[in-house]
């Protein structure tokens, strides 16, 4: 397994392979050709058709190289969502460079760690950001400002040199990090083109579709899994700065969007809207889910309100591109808690703690080979031997298979609860608390517990009224006894990362502390 700046040796020979490679910014250019008076993307007031972004990138690429970057080098992006940042990114693929999405929400120690991990050699910032950056970093604005990569465009000639290698990196994608600091997964341009491949086939991703993208794309879902494949099947975009539900939802009556994802967080919050059960959403054909696991009671309560909308739940993670299942439409009856089956270039197994593999129906970490995986995590060659071991990915989520291969993930590896000596996945007793009406957010987490090792434990943000006493006796009633929390502790608002994953590892560090009530031996 290769690591580190390695990884990207021989880019002096990447003549090599032209008009042959599979490249991230060969996906537009194809649909350039094909579609080229085809719009391909709406941002705020401004329009791009296929053949004007295919230029607009081709000189960004040019523009890029003439900052004096090489191939190989690694470009930082630390911005919103925007056309420019979809350009910088694929203009980095053009020239050979290595593009770093950084959370935009990021300050401080942790945007200085990604930025000094990665050995960025520039980054693109919008101008409202750059300032949180580390003094000396070098820095190119990525729009609203003279100079900037955006306004460079019209001056600069178009990028004609040679093109990337499959076989070359194209992205640093770092890991959200819930429970250890970011690892960079090293993506090359073949990995991502195959899991391009698997999105579209998996998720009926079509040209005559119009999917509204709203999650960050420094997000690898969101970009990876919908906006590159979209724009592969030549699709018309609508790119939106954040989730707002009012421009959401006038898009979808107005006929303009019948695509969207978002993670649950956001359906949750869709969903809870007082003009959810009144607006005209007919329109919205496709709904995609994904990034954390979707509570099925909110999933049912979707359903309900919107029968004919067909849902496919995705699930993956960074390392693979990030697509790794699929669970369909059709497919949802009978095991909506289901995380479906390996799309078209993933091959997935179940194993125990000793690497062997375990029957269907029973629990196992999932295990991954694909060319969607990405060679390692950057400079971090015992992380990388610690997941690739034994000739699989090992993703650290635990799931079981039924006989027709479809997997339920019941939690991470990390995130069981030893509650007794007898393990519990926190999944289950969450699907048993947003049964109640007055949840609206809950993560179980486990805390130390003289009695119980670790103590099942309920963190819930309330809607409306509610008494601990109450959720415990709606939980008793529910599931197993040792499987009941043994305490709930309300809050406003739960950590999360930027995919909306539950930050359950800052949960456990904040609480630590907190006595349960309550004599041993109960």
């Amino acid at each position: 397994m290769t690591t580190g700046a390695g990884a990207t040796a021989g880019a002096a020979d990447r003549g090599g392979t032209a008009g042959r490679s599979a490249t991230v910014d060969g996906v537009l250019r194809r649909s350039a050709r094909r579609t080229p008076a085809r719009v391909a993307l709406h941002y705020a007031d401004r329009q791009w058709t296929y053949a004007d972004l295919d230029d607009a990138v081709s000189r960004a690429a040019r523009a890029l190289l003439d900052a004096g970057l090489a191939p190989g080098d690694r470009v930082g992006a630390y911005g919103h969502n925007s056309d420019a940042y979809l350009i910088g990114f694929l203009a980095c693929a053009r020239a050979g460079l290595v593009h770093v999405p950084v959370n935009h929400a990021l300050t401080g120690d942790d945007l200085a760690y990604l930025v000094a991990q990665s050995g960025c050699s520039i980054v693109l910032a919008d101008p409202d950001l750059a300032g949180n950056l580390p003094d000396g970093v070098r820095v190119l604005p990525l729009r609203d400002t003279e100079d900037s990569l955006l306004d460079r465009l019209a001056a600069t000639e178009p990028y004609d040199g040679p093109e990337p290698r499959a076989e070359d990196l194209v992205q640093l994608l770092y890991t959200s990090g819930t429970t250890a600091l970011p690892k960079g997964a090293m993506m090359t341009h073949r990995a991502l083109v195959h899991e391009y491949l698997s999105a579209i086939t998996a998720l009926d991703l079509q040209a005559g579709d119009r999917p509204v993208h709203a999650l960050p794309l420094y997000h690898s879902a969101q970009t990876h899994v919908f906006l590159l494949p979209y724009l592969a099947v030549g699709a018309e975009n609508i790119l939106l700065d954040a989730p707002d539900g009012d421009l959401l939802f006038d898009l979808i009556e107005s006929g303009r969007a019948d695509s969207f994802f978002a993670p649950p967080t956001v359906w949750i919050a869709l969903a809870g809207r007082p003009d959810f059960a009144t607006r005209d959403l007919g329109g919205l054909r496709k709904a995609y889910y994904g990034a954390s696991i979707m509570p099925v009671p909110v999933l049912q309560r979707l359903k309900e309100r919107l029968p004919h909308l067909a849902f496919h739940n995705c699930f993956g993670q960074s390392e693979i591109g990030p697509l790794a299942m699929v669970l369909g439409p059709d497919e949802h009856k009978g095991r909506m808690d289901s995380c479906g089956r390996p799309v078209l270039f993933v091959e997935a197994g179940l194993v125990d703690e000793e690497g062997r593999e375990v029957p269907d129906g029973e629990r196992g970490e999932i295990v991954y080979r694909s060319p969607q995986l990405c060679e390692g995590y950057w400079d971090k060659p015992e992380e990388t031997a610690e997941a690739f071991r034994d000739g699989w990915f090992h993703s650290g989520d635990l799931a079981v298979r039924d006989a027709h291969g479809y997997f339920t993930v019941v939690d991470r590896v990390k995130d069981v609860i030893n509650s007794g000596g007898v393990l519990v996945a926190s999944r289950q007793v969450e699907d048993a608390l947003y049964t109640h009406e007055a949840v609206a957010e809950a993560a179980v987490i486990g805390l130390p517990d003289a009695t119980w090792i670790e103590a099942v434990t309920a963190v819930v943000v309330p809607r409306g009224e509610v008494t601990e006493e109450e959720l415990l006796a709606h939980a008793r009633d529910r599931l197993a006894h040792f499987k009941a929390p043994k305490r709930v502790l309300f809050v406003d608002g739960l950590p999360r990362n930027a995919s909306g994953k539950i930050l359950k590892r800052e949960l456990r560090e904040r609480f630590a502390d907190v006595q349960r009530p309550g004599a041993p031996g109960e």
